[in-house]
């Protein structure tokens, strides 16, 4: 995939393009491809192309992303379904912005809700935060309604692909370990990504895994299993 964005700074056009597509800066190549020139005191923008390679993923990844590409069949909306949507919609009407909020299934338990709109970026946030913080309210209204719903609240896909990095980054992570034997931290996550390191890494030889810190947000050690280190 190849993509163009224009910052004041070489810098700033590749935050850009992270906050843009929702990627770490490890995943894409920077080409600078135009140095605008204003004059002697005052510099122009500068316009870079980006190349996310798509590379072919091991086995147990295709696996998983297969896995969660599959959509349940969508089911009509039933009053708690239609709160929920209009609970969500006024939210993103208070944040300032336009959107619409659908249900796309129901799984154990859960309701699914899609966000649509113009202002999706923002919707998501750095890396799902405040995507995160609108599904936490939602699910506290939502608690109150029916406590036996959890609320999945998405946008353009963002969690599935979130996902598909974590997972993608385990495995990279814990190929280096295998190679040096040495152990390695991840960033701090959640109770719902740490378990998915864990569960992806599971059937991984010579490899082992725990969280480390303390409150929601910890880090997960890998390590070899060689060494116990």
């Amino acid at each position: 995939m190849i993509k163009e964005f224009v910052g004041r700074t070489e810098q700033e056009a590749i935050n850009n393009a992270i906050d843009t597509l929702h990627i770490e800066r490890e995943d894409f190549d920077v080409e600078v491809i135009e140095r605008e020139k204003k004059g002697l005191f005052k510099k122009g923008n500068v316009k870079i192309r980006i190349h996310v390679a798509i590379e072919e993923e091991p086995s147990p990844l295709n696996a998983f992303v297969e896995e969660k590409r599959e959509t349940a069949e969508t089911v009509p909306n039933d009053e708690f379904d239609q709160k929920i949507k209009e609970f969500l919609e006024t939210v993103i009407s208070k944040m300032g912005y336009s959107g619409t909020a659908d249900i796309s299934k129901h799984e154990d338990g859960k309701v699914y809700f899609n966000i649509e709109s113009d202002s999706s970026n923002i919707v998501i946030g750095r890396k799902g935060k405040n995507l995160d913080a609108i599904q936490m309210v939602a699910n506290v209204y939502g608690g109150k309604l029916d406590s036996d719903y959890r609320v999945i609240v998405d946008c353009e896909n963002y969690r599935i692909r979130h996902e598909e990095q974590i997972v993608r980054n385990a495995y990279k992570v814990a190929q280096i370990v295998k190679k040096t034997g040495r152990s390695r931290l991840l960033e701090p996550m959640n109770p719902f990504e740490r378990r998915l390191v864990h569960t992806t890494l599971s059937d991984v030889t010579g490899i082992e895994t725990k969280s480390e810190g303390e409150g929601i947000f910890k880090h997960v050690s890998l390590f070899s299993s060689k060494t116990g280190k």
